[in-house]
Formats: C-alpha cells, structure tokens, sequence
C-alpha cells in the first residue's frame, strides 16, 4: 500500500482523487491539504512516500512549499499535479528537484504515475520532455567540460539519452548493455556532477549543452 498525501486548494478535486486513488487498492491517503503552508506541515508530520499536490495555489503555491520541503528533505518525492502546462512552472519544477510533473486532463497515468515516483523514478510526459531544451535555454551557454569532471565519452552518451527521456530499459537496449551496467554508469554521473537524479542531469544537460 503506497501512503500519500494530497495537496489541491480545490476540495472537490482532493476528495475525487482520493476516492479515486483509494478505490484502486494500491493507495492510502493520509491526508488532504489546501495550501502550501498545509503542505509542508503535512509533509513533515507524515513524511508520505509520495506528496501530490497542485502548483497554483492561494498563499504558499506548491512551488513554494516543494522549495521549502526539498530544503529541509532532499530525499522527499513530489509529484505536481495541474491543469498548467505552463514553461516557467515546468523549468521551476524541475530545477527544485520534483520527481515528476503531470497534467490533471492525463488522469489514467496518475496511478502508474505515483507507483514510478515512489520507486524513485522521474515522471514527466512526452510532451515535457521533448520540450525540455527550448525550457531551459539550448545553446544559450558555453560548451560544458564533462571530461574535466572524469566523465567518459559513454557515460556522456547516457546523459543525452537520460536528457531525452529515455528509461534505463531503452538506454541499454540502445547501446547493448544490461540494464544494471546502466545503473552503475548513471550513479557514477551522479556522484561526479553532484546531482541527486536523473531530472537533475537532464536540468544539467539541457543548461550546459
């Protein structure tokens, strides 16, 4: 059973996802929020293992209080939930280190959504994804020195697919690898770039290409 919480300042929206979410049998709601100061209170009394929550809120919006619970939490798993397919939210989402960004009218991917999110993964649609280098500025900066950080000429490969959405599956199917080599290269990225997840190096990617 996977616990969350909910954050929407729209209590009709809180209540229907939660009877939704909960009808599955795979979720427990522990509790409901309106606002970002809720969130944060919620969060540090329950610590879920998945927070979802709204971004445009009344008072503290959900980007303020993800900055805030990052702050304090840096493991913490926030997945937006919005009808705002808005650039600056996405760039600011991703930069604060949500593992996941999707759109209320895509409803039936929420469930998997959660599930990805709780496990550690990253969840942002196709459309986010392909989207991702006019967000964040391409070609805008100098060419980055990756080798200067030890990053070898394969482990560069891998961050351009991770930057292009791939999963761990497709990369080693791509570059005929097992899926764990993968995992050992991409933590390797991890540790040399001093990033905390794959949403971060493909941030990282896309603001230094």
């Amino acid at each position: 059973m996977l616990n969350i919480v909910i954050v929407d300042d729209d209590q009709f929206v809180s209540l229907s996802l939660k009877t939704i979410l909960e009808s599955s049998g795979e979720i427990h709601v522990l509790e409901l929020g309106g606002d970002g100061a809720q969130a944060v209170a919620l969060y540090e009394r329950y610590q879920p293992e998945v927070l979802l929550m709204d971004i445009r809120m009344d008072g503290m919006t959900g980007l303020e209080a993800a900055a805030e619970i990052l702050g304090k939490y840096p493991d913490a798993r926030i997945l937006f939930l919005t009808t705002f397919l808005d650039d600056d939210y996405i760039v600011q989402a991703l930069r604060l280190g949500a593992k996941g960004y999707i759109l209320k009218q895509d409803f039936e991917c929420l469930l998997p959504s959660l599930k990805a999110v709780a496990k550690g993964q990253s969840v942002f649609g196709s459309e986010i994804v392909t989207r991702l280098p006019d967000f964040l500025g391409k070609g805008s900066h100098a060419q980055y020195d990756y080798h200067a950080k030890g990053i070898t000429n394969k482990e560069l490969e891998i961050i351009g697919l991770v930057a292009e959405g791939y999963s761990n599956r497709e990369i080693a199917a791509q570059l005929y690898l097992s899926e764990g080599t993968v995992r050992n290269y991409l933590s390797a990225v991890l540790e040399k770039l001093e990033l905390r997840d794959r949403t971060q190096l493909a941030v990282f990617y896309y603001q230094n290409r």
